[in-house]
């Protein structure tokens, strides 16, 4: 059973001690994603046989 009140939650300790500068940092940060690694053929399978599609 939680409490709203519980001020020793990890929620509330968090937001305590969180760093303004560093999220702000954080947020301005342009990082771009690693392109995404080439699937293999046993990735590649479809979901959906292809024999009892009916879209097509």
């Amino acid at each position: 059973m939680s409490t709203t009140n519980n001020d020793t939650s990890d929620i509330k300790k968090a937001a305590d001690n969180a760093d303004v500068q560093q999220i702000e940092q954080n947020l301005q940060y342009n990082k771009q994603a690693d392109a995404p690694e080439p699937l293999t053929d046993a990735q590649k399978t479809p979901f959906i046989d292809e024999d009892v599609r009916t879209d097509k």
